[in-house]
């Protein structure tokens, strides 16, 4: 938090009044500690009988998945760690991305257990929820270290209906993907299966042969399951099967696997308490739950109005980039609780006899839903003025929060607010986003100056812009700084024609959109034309760099492990997206020439922005080699930059003191270029021209 004395420092810094500064310069409430320290990842909520579970991601602690319980309709009741979890890190590397590392269940006595992969060696432990009894592998070594990765778990149903036992007689089995990196050669992809795995170490194959499994998802009886499997060189977004196969103690029964629907986008499989199967498919443009008949596989919506969203229609799905994603399920009565996305904002609601009702909860954002019995919901939610929050919410609204509370950081007269806007963009297309203007009930802006603008390039690239509370964000408007997150065409939200609007032409129609977005904001008048600036991690620091490389719109850029060889990325980058280009670009070498014409890398003659380039060393997304032949041409070129690399950082800052040090280095960086003193103790990072320092 700044002191007195910090803002006292800052006037006198400045010949103005003591409650004028230039936009940048503004002295915030909110320091990048304050972003690191809420930036605490809380997902994936889970039901064992009256308990509620989480996984926490801590930046403050090395960034280790932790799981946390806390038990339902009892007010009052305190979130605790799983004892021992807190020891390991609860994360998987499945498709690199990871998700669905863990699954809690409920012993026969009432005790609870927790089976969850560590990052450490991805295998699986059975964690004691209580802590009495310690932790014990159960998936055996693998023949090469962390060779076998396992995710996406779901509990078989015993055929009597009891609940599972732990110890003597007939224990659970759970059926997981499992990824098979035992080559150890470099050369070959590691193999994707679903697997059965008992608690005394026996593992068997249920599923393979495809290059891609997700979502096993047993009947309630036990009898069947559901799941899905693609093959490169589809997305999961863009065309997969979904199975079923009959099971027998858990196991599959030879010669019973068949596909059901082959296609197009289907996701989410899973059973209603009364053993109807469904789906959330695109098959009518929108992202949508059906219900399939298992003998013929013909499906049919849910909801009479399959786009009943809004006046933008509505998508109850969403791309699975990570594993265990859930966005409806049934409580006791048979209503079917869901979320979906509508002009880029998500809602809840329940679904009776094909219509939706929408329950006014005050959030804008949610994530997985894990729906009770007693007729409530368990989701990670959050608003335009609320942090991401475990809480229940109830048929009416009412909600209780299950995690733990956090200090408020933002006065609420200090939290910029966006409004959505469509926007004109190239070839008469159209496209969204949010602005957020600058905020800070403490200061005045010089007259007649127009704040900067930040442009944010989502990643994904079939990602969104979230409709939430982002730290990350009012980090910058408190400071006097802009904002404009761009659902460019090829986000989620809007429809699969929206979303393909990037097939064969990722770096283009995504470079466009945020061009667009921000001239317009510019024509508005609503920021200074002259101090704009484009960032993005990833796929968004593709567009970073495709924009900064392919015009003179903006004034500096920042990248965050962005893509700049496309060549490379086809060349290097992990099975999950080994032909994820196919789609966006053109199959590789065969488009080579094209690869290259869209490659940041091979424009840098035309790179006169200045960059800062922030990367890490563990990243298997995007390696660091790309970062550095950016940094390296910047360096040729002369052109003013900083690079940052970090180590032990993945795809993604996890580490706290790693997320204060970029952010710091952001601002600083943005002062040096812009023309601002950031207020506050910031670390001032060194911008370099060619090989030497930039004179300060």
């Amino acid at each position: 938090m700044s002191s007195p004395s910090d803002c006292q420092d800052d006037a006198a810094r400045y010949p103005s009044s003591s409650g004028e500064f230039p936009h940048g310069a503004w002295p915030s409430p909110l320091q990048a500690a304050d972003v690191a320290a809420g930036a605490v990842r809380r997902s994936e909520p889970r039901i064992a009988d009256d308990w509620a579970y989480w996984v926490e991601e801590r930046p403050l602690d090395r960034g280790r998945g932790v799981v946390v319980r806390v038990r339902l309709g009892e007010p009052g009741a305190e979130p605790a760690d799983v004892p021992r979890t807190a020891e390991a890190d609860i994360r998987t590397a499945v498709h690199e991305y990871g998700g669905g590392a863990w699954l809690p269940f409920a012993a026969a006595d009432g005790s609870h257990f927790v089976l969850a992969s560590c990052m450490s060696d991805h295998r699986v432990r059975l964690f004691d929820a209580t802590g009495e009894a310690a932790p014990r592998a159960v998936t055996p070594e693998p023949d090469i270290p962390r060779g076998l990765r396992y995710a996406d778990p779901a509990l078989v149903p015993p055929a009597d209906h009891s609940q599972h036992p732990v110890g003597d007689g007939i224990e659970p089995v759970t059926i997981w993907v499992r990824e098979d990196h035992n080559s150890g050669d470099g050369d070959s992809e590691p193999r994707n299966e679903l697997v059965a795995v008992r608690l005394d170490g026996t593992v068997g194959v249920v599923a393979t042969g495809a290059d891609f499994y997700s979502s096993p998802r047993p009947s309630p009886d036990g009898s069947v399951l559901a799941y899905l499997s693609w093959d490169h060189p589809n997305m999961p977004w863009d065309h997969t099967r979904l199975h079923v196969v009959d099971l027998d103690g858990g196991m599959a029964v030879p010669g019973t696997d068949r596909v059901l629907v082959d296609g197009p986008a289907i996701t989410q499989p899973a059973w209603s308490p009364d053993g109807v199967l469904h789906i959330v498919t695109d098959i009518d443009g929108w992202w949508a739950v059906h219900r399939v008949d298992t003998e013929t596989g013909a499906t049919e919506p849910v909801l009479r109005d399959a786009a009943a969203g809004g006046e933008h229609g509505g998508e109850f799905g969403v791309p699975a980039w990570v594993f265990a994603v859930d966005t409806y399920g049934w409580d006791g009565s048979g209503a079917l609780w869901s979320a979906w996305n509508s002009g880029g904002v998500s809602h809840l609601g329940t679904i009776r006899d094909g219509r939706l009702e929408e329950i006014p909860s005050g959030f804008t954002d949610f994530g997985r839903l894990a729906v009770t019995a007693s007729g409530s919901v368990v989701t990670v939610a959050a608003s335009w003025t609320r942090r991401a929050a475990v809480v229940e919410i109830s048929p009416d609204g009412e909600h209780r929060q299950l995690s733990a509370s956090e200090p408020l950081v933002l006065a609420p007269e200090d939290v910029s607010v966006p409004r959505a806007f469509t926007f004109d963009s190239d070839d008469g297309r159209q496209a969204h986003a949010f602005f957020f203007p600058p905020a800070n009930s403490a200061v005045t802006a010089l007259p007649a100056e127009l704040p900067p603008l930040m442009v944010l390039s989502h990643g994904g690239p079939t990602g969104s812009a979230r409709s939430s509370l982002d730290l990350g964000i009012q980090y910058w408007t408190t400071r006097g700084i802009a904002v404009v997150d761009v659902n460019y065409g090829g986000s989620t939200g809007y429809g699969t024609a929206f979303r393909n609007l990037l097939q064969g032409q990722w770096g283009v129609v995504d470079t466009q959109d945020c061009i667009a977005a921000a001239l317009h904001l510019a024509r508005e008048g609503a920021v200074d034309a002259q101090r704009l600036v484009i960032k993005g991690g990833s796929a968004g620091g593709y567009t970073t760099l495709c924009a900064l490389t392919g015009s003179d719109v903006f004034a500096a850029g920042i990248s965050r492990y962005g893509v700049a060889d496309l060549e490379a990325l086809a060349r290097d980058t992990h099975k999950f997206e080994a032909r994820y280009l196919d789609g966006l670009i053109g199959p590789w070498p065969e488009q080579a020439d094209l690869y290259r014409e869209r490659s940041p890398i091979w424009r840098t003659d035309q790179l006169r922005t200045p960059m800062i380039v922030l990367q890490g060393t563990e990243d298997r997304v995007v390696p660091r080699s790309q970062s550095e032949q950016v940094v390296t041409a910047l360096a040729d070129a002369g052109v003013p930059h900083a690079y940052l690399l970090f180590e032990g950082e993945g795809h993604g800052f996890r580490r706290g003191p790693n997320i204060v040090a970029a952010l710091e280095a952001e601002l600083s960086f943005l002062g040096q270029v812009l023309g601002f003193e950031p207020a506050g103790d910031i670390a001032r990072v060194e911008v370099r021209e060619g090989g030497q320092q930039r004179s300060q």
